[in-house]
C-alpha cells in the first residue's frame, strides 16, 4: 500500500512539473495565437522548413520576437499586409527562451518520425 501511494505521489509531482514547464508559453503565447487565423503549430512548421535545426529555429524565433520586422517574419506578405507585424515581446530573455523551449518541445516532430 505504501509503495502504491509513493508511486502515485511521484506520478502526480511529475505531471505537475510537466504542466509548470509550459506556464510561460501558455500565458504569453497561446492566448494571442488563438485569435489568429493560422494555428500556432503552423508557425512552428514554417520555422522548421526555413531554418531546419533546433538551434537555428530557436535563434530565429528569439531574434524575431525580440525585434519583429517584416524582413524577419516567416509569414507571407499577404498575411503581414492583412494582420501586420507583431509587437516586441515584453518577456525577459530567459523567460522568452523558456517559452520557445516549451514551444519546441510541444511541436517538434523528430522523435515522432519513424
Amino acid at each position: 500500500m505504501v509503495k502504491v501511494f509513493l508511486v502515485l505521489i511521484f506520478c502526480l509531482s511529475f505531471l505537475k512539473a510537466e504542466k509548470n514547464d509550459n506556464v510561460i508559453y501558455d500565458l504569453n503565447c497561446v492566448g494571442c495565437h488563438k485569435k489568429m487565423p493560422v494555428t500556432i503549430d503552423k508557425y512552428f512548421y514554417r520555422y522548421l522548413l526555413k531554418y531546419s535545426s533546433e538551434t537555428r529555429v530557436k535563434s530565429s524565433m528569439f531574434d524575431y520576437l525580440k525585434n519583429p520586422t517584416k524582413e524577419k517574419t516567416i509569414m507571407s506578405e499577404s498575411f503581414v499586409t492583412r494582420f501586420g507585424i507583431k509587437k516586441k515581446s515584453k518577456l525577459s530573455d530567459d523567460k522568452l527562451k523558456e517559452a520557445i523551449d516549451s514551444y519546441w518541445e510541444k511541436y517538434k516532430i523528430f522523435e515522432k518520425l519513424k
